[in-house]
């Protein structure tokens, strides 16, 4: 379509005579906005809540990567590219076993920290750094070696006491510590769950053991304590009965006698009143003053009787109250001596147990110490060996490049006539020839050496003569074995004729 509008427009048709074109062109203008906006669609990448998005590439800044929670960012073709950092939570089990504490104690801490990618923008970028495409399982395995040697260096820094007692100084140098050394990397900690300590010597369950004794004896004296006192707060309230009521008896006895003195007065009102009365009167007037002194006196037995009798309950009950308050204390003093005795117990035992792991802690000491000197002194010698090797090789090497510069310079200074080099090598490992023949026979004993001649033998030369025939006709050998060997022979030896003829003998 757009070609026949580009074709009326070089004829010089009038376009607005076709409206097909027109709505040609409209089409393929309305088909490439489609296909831009959704190329620009694809390139727009959305941020989910539980992911970063990170875009690398050239992002601006100086920066390795732009790191974004939430949101969205467009993507620049060919320039630029992205990936997601994953937010969900990490669950590191710690089996941290013979961890060494400041007491020289190995203890094992097992435990299991809950780490994560962190929102914050430094540590977004950490992460974005060290962490980006790579797997959980490389990531927990980094994460727990981090963990791993920070949970050791606290424990270095605590005693036993501390770590099984001070649990909230313990989780706040873990928190402070592994949290600044996850953070490096981009991650953050979430939480830390401390699932037991024991140590392999059983100092901590014996620490338990103490406190559980010393806890018993404390129960046991202050019930011994509340018995006692319970006993005796129940005899005094018994004890304040008793004199309360005597009081009320003494009470009583007073109103009688008060009641008798009143009695006389009215008495002798009415005889001053009756002095005129008659004998009879006064006779019987005697008579009941008889009775009432006679009553007065019997009343005053009784009460005197009945006071003796509360008094002596009295001191029946201040004498049992003394006896069980002494039985009391006896059986209090009793559990105390119990406790003192446990507590001596327990202090002998924790005695001997410190002298066993002082024991054990020294031995450890000088075994490692012993393991480190071997050690060493192993690795002392290596190195002795490597270095008398390494000097060797270092004077071999000096050796053979010197050879090496003797050579070229050899070759060299016999450029103008080859044969020469070969002749000075062989000249110069002629003594070492010599040395090794003298040794195939310088243990033999030999007095004396016989030269036997046989003549001619029917041949015309004697035995010399056959030795130079020999040796002249040795020659063509001699000369194809250096030309295989890539050797030239001095010219003395003469030289072999390509025709295969003799080769040419030197005169004389």
């Amino acid at each position: 379509m757009l070609t026949s509008l580009l074709a009326m427009f070089q004829q010089g048709l009038p376009v607005e005579t076709n409206p097909m074109i027109w709505l040609g062109l409209i089409g393929s203008v309305v088909l490439l906005g489609l296909f831009f906006l959704t190329f620009l669609v694809k390139q727009y990448k959305r941020c989910p809540s539980n992911r970063i998005l990170v875009v690398y590439g050239k992002v601006g800044s100086n920066k390795a990567a732009q790191c974004l929670h939430g949101g969205g960012k467009f993507i620049i073709p060919l320039i630029q590219d992205y990936a997601y950092l994953n937010l969900e939570p990490l669950v590191i089990d710690i089996p941290l076993e013979g961890a060494l504490s400041l007491n020289n104690i190995r203890v094992n801490v097992p435990a299991t920290f809950t780490v994560g990618i962190s929102t914050d923008p430094v540590l977004m970028n950490n992460a974005a750094e060290r962490l980006l495409q790579l797997d959980d399982q490389t990531i927990r395995e980094q994460a727990q070696d981090i963990i791993l040697g920070q949970l050791r260096l606290v424990i270095a820094t605590l005693s036993i006491e501390e770590i099984n007692k001070d649990r909230e100084k313990f989780m706040a140098l873990i928190n402070t510590n592994v949290a600044e050394e996850v953070n490096k990397i981009g991650l953050t900690l979430i939480n830390v769950n401390i699932r037991d300590i024991t140590d392999e010597s059983g100092y901590i369950e014996a620490i338990g053991k103490r406190a559980a004794a010393e806890a018993i004896n404390q129960a046991r004296v202050d019930v011994a304590q509340q018995e006692r006192d319970g006993a005796t707060g129940q005899k005094l309230a018994e004890q304040e009965r008793r004199v309360r009521v005597a009081a009320l008896e003494a009470t009583s006895v007073e109103g009688e006698v008060r009641s008798k003195r009143d009695r006389e007065i009215a008495t002798a009102q009415r005889d001053a009143e009756t002095v005129a009365a008659t004998k009879q009167a006064v006779q019987e007037q005697r008579i009941q003053v008889a009775a009432a002194e006679s009553a007065a006196v019997e009343g005053e037995n009784k009460s005197n009787a009945e006071i003796a009798e509360s008094n002596a309950r009295l001191a029946e009950i201040r004498a049992e109250a003394r006896r069980k308050a002494d039985v009391a204390a006896a059986e209090a003093a009793k559990a105390i001596l119990t406790a003192q005795r446990e507590q001596e117990l327990a202090r002998l035992r924790k005695d001997e147990l410190a002298k066993q792991e002082i024991e054990k802690t020294r031995v450890e000491i000088a075994a490692d110490a012993t393991a480190e000197k071997t050690r060493r002194e192993a690795r002392g010698e290596a190195d002795a060996i490597l270095a008398t090797y390494t000097a060797e090789a270092a004077g071999t090497q000096k050796v053979l490049e010197a050879k090496a510069e003797g050579y070229r310079q050899l070759v060299a200074a016999c450029a103008e006539n080859p044969q020469v080099a070969p002749t000075l090598l062989m000249i110069e490992q002629l003594p070492a020839l010599v040395a090794e023949q003298v040794k195939a026979i310088q243990n033999l004993k030999i007095d004396k050496i016989t030269v036997w001649d046989s003549g001619s033998n029917g041949r015309k030369n004697g035995a010399t003569a056959d030795f130079l025939s020999g040796l002249i006709g040795s020659l063509p050998a001699m000369h194809e074995l250096a030309e295989q060997a890539g050797i030239e022979l001095p010219s003395v030896l003469g030289r072999v004729a390509k025709t295969g003829t003799a080769p040419a003998v030197p005169e004389g």
